[in-house]
């Protein structure tokens, strides 16, 4: 019983963490890294991840320079920026590639604010179906008769509790990434 919530605590602990990823890539009129340290590149015919090409830095509040490791990957990296839904045009000086981030206009920030909304909803979900799983199992494991049902129903409990926690935890992160997104 208490491996069964042990597991489940670890899988929202896991959904909670690719929510916040997936909302790092969220621009929001501020220069961070992750928001393309995750575009894949190709370079030399594999799908390589920005992050393992070039050196990441955010110089100001809106200006990203990427300095690649290695310079004949330059026109790739650019390509991969231009082709990506950010919406941004990468400079190249020869050395670095600069981008600066546009100020956002009130409607692309209630468009972010929706993308930001979809992809908490998608976390609240992945975490009710690691509950929904854990009470599977443990109904399977009460019609084995390997379960009492008082520990079934106190079980039953406690993933209800972590349910409603990281729920919250995620509303919160939301919350925060709204608030940074309609900041002027």
């Amino acid at each position: 019983m208490q491996d069964i919530v042990d597991r489940a605590e670890a899988k929202m602990k896991s959904s909670i963490d690719a929510v916040r990823k997936e909302l790092g890539s969220i621009r929001t009129g501020r220069a961070s890294p992750a928001l393309v340290e995750g575009l894949h590149v190709e370079y030399y015919g594999a799908e390589t991840p920005l992050k393992q090409l070039a050196n990441i830095s955010a110089p100001e509040a809106r200006t990203l320079i990427i300095q690649p490791y290695d310079r004949t990957g330059m026109a790739a990296i650019e390509k991969a920026i231009l082709k990506s839904d950010l919406g941004l045009t990468p400079n190249n000086d020869g050395q670095n590639i600069r981008l600066t981030i546009p100020t956002l206009t009130e409607e692309r920030r209630k468009d972010l604010v929706k993308l930001v909304r979809k992809h908490l909803e998608e976390g609240r979900v992945a975490v009710r179906n690691v509950r929904r799983e854990g009470i599977d199992h443990l109904k399977d494991m009460e019609k084995a008769k390997t379960l009492s049902s008082d520990d079934d129903k106190r079980a039953q409990e406690r993933l209800q509790k972590l349910t409603d926690t990281y729920i919250k935890q995620m509303d919160d992160i939301g919350h925060a990434k709204e608030a940074e997104v309609m900041e002027v």
